[in-house]
């Protein structure tokens, strides 16, 4: 299958970035060092390519009342120019997908996972009601994080729309170098900074519009990679790793986005159960001893019986150690619990610790 390839391809490649397959996509995974491109963010700005992402409108007079019943959250609670981070759940309580709904003077807009497009998109129509129009304008929507303390100084120079004015979740429609565009804060890096929705066919020129702007902030390009080890420090899950269809919201960490007392919407009974039973299994933060890391899938053990499972690990450039998450049976997942991490055999020791790492 031929990838498809974002607007800022070219960019891309012209930046001599490692480029590989993700989620149907030609992306670039690095530029240069990821423990630079980590810390670029950390302290200054960074720009990244998130235009495999899917973008998905919903209009129509019953709008809400169809995302309410496909969302756990309660999407009544933002009001225009709001967003609001979400999952969408299976009748079982297992994860169909995370995403963030925008709120809109006229329509409401999912953002959803790359890997999951086509997937959420047939949900979204199998679940559909009367009174609602969806549509998939993924391929027609280029989208960039700029991320970082300096990400404000830096897009602030292109705008006229006051971006301290923004809030944590909360978004503008407006121009910016020229083009006009939603500008939300928000991101998964922990960092202060924006994502920003526009038009595919201006890709190119905002790209380098930002890229002069962060110019005496040193601003660099960042891959997939580093956009990973930023998140994992925040403790920020990351679909088909720590969620997924096998994963319900509780045992991940997710129950405040859950709003049971909202009515009626997909996976709410069994939601419900599990909140009642409790969940037997928890998505805990655990740190090596050594600077091995650890990998999606290695085994966690407990006094030479396995408790669980791997689901993200890396080097924390910030931390200077090794980090992960897993899913660990609920009796073992105390915060100092010890554990091992069994790496091609060999058990390396780690400590349950509590999370954000960062």
């Amino acid at each position: 299958m031929e990838l498809k390839k974002t607007g800022f391809h070219a960019i891309h490649t012209n930046l001599g970035a490692k480029m590989v397959a993700f989620a149907g996509y030609h992306m670039p995974i690095q530029y240069k060092s990821i423990i630079q491109e980590h810390q670029k963010v950390r302290t200054s700005v960074g720009i990244f390519d998130v235009s495999h992402m899917g973008e998905i409108e919903i209009q129509g007079p019953r709008a809400l009342e169809f995302i309410n019943y496909l969302i756990t959250n309660d999407a009544r609670k933002i009001d225009i120019n709001q967003a609001q981070y979400t999952a969408m759940c299976y009748e079982d309580a297992g994860i169909v997908d995370d995403l963030i709904l925008y709120r809109l003077a006229t329509h409401y807009l999912l953002v959803i996972n790359a890997s999951n497009i086509k997937k959420d998109y047939e949900w979204m129509k199998e679940n559909k009601i009367e009174g609602v129009e969806i549509r998939n304008i993924s391929d027609s929507i280029s989208q960039l994080a700029i991320q970082g303390s300096r990400a404000k100084d830096t897009l602030q120079k292109l705008t006229k729309v006051d971006l301290s004015g923004i809030k944590f979740y909360s978004f503008r429609e407006g121009e910016l170098a020229g083009v006009n565009m939603i500008i939300s804060a928000t991101g998964y890096t922990g960092e202060p900074g924006f994502e920003i929705y526009f038009d595919r066919g201006y890709s190119e020129d905002v790209w380098n519009a930002i890229m002069e702007a962060g110019i005496e902030f040193d601003i660099a390009p960042i891959g997939l990679a580093a956009r990973d080890t930023l998140r994992l420090e925040k403790r920020y899950c990351l679909y088909g790793n720590d969620i997924g269809a096998s994963t319900n919201p509780y045992e991940a960490g997710l129950g405040w986005v859950i709003k049971l007392d909202k009515g009626n919407f997909i996976g709410r009974d069994s939601l419900e159960r599990i909140k009642e039973e409790g969940i037997k299994r928890k998505l805990v933060g655990f740190e090596l001893d050594s600077r091995t890391i650890p990998r999606h899938g290695y085994v966690i053990r407990k006094d030479d019986k396995e408790v669980g499972k791997v689901t993200s690990g890396c080097f924390s450039p910030i931390l200077e150690k090794s980090i992960g998450l897993g899913y660990v049976n609920v009796h073992y997942a105390n915060v100092g619990e010890t554990i091992e991490i069994l790496v091609r055999e060999k058990a390396f020791s780690a400590t349950i610790v509590k999370t954000p790492f960062l």
